[in-house]
């Protein structure tokens, strides 16, 4: 470790490269934590810090790091870096206090576990069906990449030592050198919302066999390093066949026949964990490395409520407490120091930079036999070099096998750390948005001529926010003359876990009833159900992952690609058991409010108070429909609620009471907006208000089940305690204005003691309110501030788009095709069902 070694400790040199440290194993008798002199003496005070630490730093580098976009497992590998032997480790007080010799077996032990327990989880979740489903250009990308990269990395650890007799080092650093790391390269795609791109398609698939393939290299390869290697490779083919055609079908018997109705517990759980250990003991007992057994259990594993049991109890703990134990070994293996050993700097360098061409040229060319654009071709090449958990298992499998010395290990780690490292900040920078005005009319409800399709985007956390939404929809009013086209969209946060990892590449089948995919299908079939039950109701769902911070991104780009009229977002808040609201959620406060500032049509966030109920009741008392509320003060906002209220009347089964509350000064609203008190804008405003409400009365004056009246206010406590009069109405929904940027002495003092600013004044004193504590609420935003309204279109609206083609995340079956446009091939979702055509504006 570059320090002194203490009095217990013996040095060997044994050949260039290699060292064995011997020292003296005293077995003592602990006294206590409290009662010993050390307590790091004893080894599990010892172990508790060096995992402490290692969590510590990897947590810092990952905060220093995330405005990098950088995926985790390069803020893992720098952390062991600086914990480790060329960092804190080198150090005479840390090498002998924190990291002495002889705990080095315990840390050994606990990292080779992690590997096991990892690759067992990495097993459950790969599917065959999507290599099976693989075009030719993946294949070509993996076949060309392996052509190359293989004698490249074979070539260049000769370049490194042109002395060097022993091949497996060079066998290793061919293996390592192709391959190529799904999920953290899956990560990157999603970071810069390139993951349903042609090429981030490509990258994905090529990715999953180029990791299967090196698997298969590096069996081939341990066992042609072992001294009986014809036994080693034999018996390792003949454990593979066991499992596939003997164990697989005796694991389905066992656990068709101990569960009952799937009610799986810590029993079956403990079984399948112990299971692990044994197939693992068994291939490294045929030759083959332990994981390999490992990996092999959670392939041949049936796919079903306990794999997804197993995954739920084990995942968190195997990533987040075990493996940052293995990337610590990693760290304590690399001697920067040494990879100038027996040559220079300038070689070493040249040595690094070579091993980043291999994949990039080949996938270049590949790309461009294709025909794929260039820059899109680099991009792939860049991406088929990411690095990760496979490699570095190879490499620390050929210093296990003494086949890598310390010069070599540590090359490649920092090369492989380099690969790594560029990917994300160099595609940010490359498909950084360039904007331009997309012009589509139906940005607003307002806007909207009644002949034309309405349609909605439908945000879904969780199947809490499904009824409320479908009754919503379905009190829309759709035609036969303007029909719904619903676009339900399940929104999963993108957590780094592989489970979320899969949703984005569609690798679960109708077997495989993963956790999020079994949301996701039960959220689908509840709007497809919907769309059967109604007429005029096309629906088509779909499932994005997305981290938090960059949610809003894929809900405004869906709505621009698709050209929607009205977002509806559920209220971050959730109805809980004694009628209030809880929140459930708090990240998804931020969500909405970034839907708001960034939305390219009309928003609507709807606080979900019983909804579904209160038409359940309703409809048991013939001769009554569900009862709506459009409370109306003025502006922009108010107008569009209106629009939307107006749509809902022509429904039979909405009763609609339109309030409008003007000042008993004026009798009228009094408009200030906050960036322009002139009064002709007041006057301009004041007008549309008129002359859009005049509109709604004469179109709606022959519907009996439409009321409109007027109530004189002079402040906002007495707007709500009006509102507080109306209840014996027993409204089912209130519909307002969300009144962005405008202000009122109708609803003033209403905004000091706001809860949640986002809904508007009004909005958030109804939610709050007592006595409207069983009154669902839509608050609506309308796009674009100022908006000329009656049926005129917008002036420059402003909704942008990338210049270089939609490259964002797509998921579920591809099921509908859009029409041919500019870059289609890089449409931002594929739905998972649709029933229609989509239409030209």
């Amino acid at each position: 470790m570059g320090a002194t070694l203490t009095k217990d400790e013996e040095l060997i040199e044994n050949g260039v490269g290699h060292t064995q440290i011997c020292y003296t194993k005293n077995v003592t008798r602990s006294g206590g934590l409290w009662r010993a002199e050390n307590p790091l003496a004893n080894s599990l005070p010892l172990f508790v810090l060096q995992l402490s630490l290692i969590i510590l730093i990897i947590r810092i580098v990952m905060l220093i790091l995330k405005p990098l976009r950088q995926p985790r497992i390069v803020a893992e590998i720098l952390a062991g870096v600086l914990l480790g032997g060329s960092g804190l480790a080198s150090t005479q007080f840390i090498h002998s206090h924190v990291f002495p010799v002889k705990s080095l077996m315990t840390l050994e032990t606990v990292a080779n576990l992690s590997m096991v327990y990892y690759m067992f989880l990495v097993g459950l979740e790969t599917d065959f069906t999507l290599i099976l489903r693989a075009g030719k250009k993946a294949y070509s990308v993996v076949l060309a990449g392996f052509a190359v990269a293989m004698p490249v990395g074979y070539g260049l650890f000769y370049k490194l030592q042109p002395k060097a007799s022993n091949h497996g080092g060079a066998i290793f650093w061919a293996v390592a050198l192709a391959c190529t790391n799904f999920p953290d390269l899956a990560r990157i795609l999603a970071d810069v919302k390139l993951l349903r791109s042609e090429f981030g398609r490509t990258a994905l698939t090529s990715a999953l066999i180029s990791d299967l393939c090196c698997w298969v290299f590096l069996v081939v390869a341990m066992a042609l390093l072992h001294q009986g290697k014809y036994f080693a490779l034999g018996s390792t083919i003949a454990l593979i066949i066991f499992c596939v055609f003997a164990l697989r079908p005796a694991l389905k018997w066992i656990i068709r026949h101990t569960a009952k109705e799937d009610n799986y517990n810590d029993f079956h759980v403990c079984f399948v964990l112990t299971g692990v250990i044994v197939c693992g003991f068994i291939a490294d007992a045929c030759g083959a490395h332990s994981i390999a057994g490992a990996f092999m259990l959670g392939v041949i594993m049936p796919k079903g409520d306990l794999t997804d049991t197993v995954m739920e109890k084990v995942e968190d703990f195997v990533s987040g407490i075990l493996m940052p134990i293995f990337f610590l070994m990693v760290g304590l293996r690399v001697r920067i120091g040494k990879i100038t050993y027996g040559t220079n700097w300038a070689n070493a360098f040249l040595v690094i930079v070579l091993t980043f061409i291999p994949k990039i040229f080949s996938t270049y060319c590949i790309s461009f036999l294709y025909g794929m654009p260039a820059l899109d071709g680099l991009s792939l090449g860049l991406l088929m070099n990411t690095k990760g958990l496979l490699s570095l298992i190879i490499l620390c499998t050929g210093r296990d096998l003494k086949a890598l010395d310390n010069q070599t290990f540590s090359v490649l780690v920092l090369a492989f750390w380099l690969m790594t490292l560029v990917v994300g900040p160099i595609l940010a920078f490359t498909y950084k948005r360039s904007r331009r005005t997309r012009h589509y009319k139906c940005r607003t409800i307002q806007n909207t001529k009644p002949d034309t399709d309405f349609r909605i985007l439908v945000c879904i956390h969780s199947m809490r926010n499904v009824s409320g939404m479908i009754n919503l929809l379905q009190n829309s009013n759709p035609t036969q003359l303007s029909p719904i086209n619903v676009f339900a969209v399940h929104l999963v946060e993108l957590t780094g876990r592989s489970s979320a990892m899969l949703i984005v590449h569609d690798t679960y089948s109708s077997t495989n009833k993963g956790r999020s995919r079994s949301n996701s299908d039960g959220i689908a079939s509840a709007f497809e159900s919907l769309e059967s039950h109604s007429n005029n109701v096309s629906v088509q769902p779909l499932t994005a992952v997305s981290a938090y911070d960059s949610m809003h991104e894929d809900i405004c780009s869906l709505a621009e690609d698709k050209r929607v009229t009205l977002i509806i977002i559920p209220f971050h808040k959730q109805l809980s058991m004694d009628g209030g609201l809880e929140d459930s959620n708090p990240p998804l406060r931020g969500v909405n409010q970034n839907v708001f500032a960034n939305a390219p049509c009309s928003v609507a966030i709807f606080v979900d108070r019983g909804l579904n109920a209160s038409m359940r009741r309703e409809s048991n008392h013939a001769g009554h429909g569900q009862r709506f509320a459009m409370l109306f003060i003025g502006g922009p906002d108010d107008r569009e609620a209106l629009a939307y209220a107006w749509r809902m009347s022509g429904h039979s089964s909405v009763s609609l009471t339109v309030v409008r509350f003007v000042s008993d000064e004026q009798n009228a609203a009094k408009l200030n907006p906050r960036e322009n008190k002139e009064e002709e804008c007041n006057n301009i405003e004041k007008q549309l208000d008129d002359d859009y409400l005049e509109k709604f009365r004469q179109d709606t004056k022959c519907n009996p089940s439409v009321t409109y009246m007027e109530k004189l206010t002079n402040n906002g406590e007495e707007t709500l305690k009006t509102i507080s009069t109306m209840e014996h109405h027993e409204y089912d929904l209130y519909i307002v204005g969300r009144g962005e940027g405008m202000e009122s002495p109708l609803t003033s003092g209403l905004t000091e003691w706001s809860d949640c600013p986002e809904l508007g004044a009004l909005g958030d004193s109804l939610v709050s309110a007592s006595f409207t504590s069983n009154v669902s609420v839509l608050i609506v935003q309308q796009h674009g501030e100022g908006s000329s309204g009656g049926g005129e279109e917008l002036g420059q609206v402003g909704v942008e788009e990338e210049h270089t083609g939609r490259l964002k995340e797509q998921f579920g079956h591809m099921t509908w095709q859009p029409p041919p446009r500019d870059n289609a091939d890089k449409e931002p979702f594929v739905p998972r069902a649709a029933q229609y055509n989509e239409d030209e504006y």
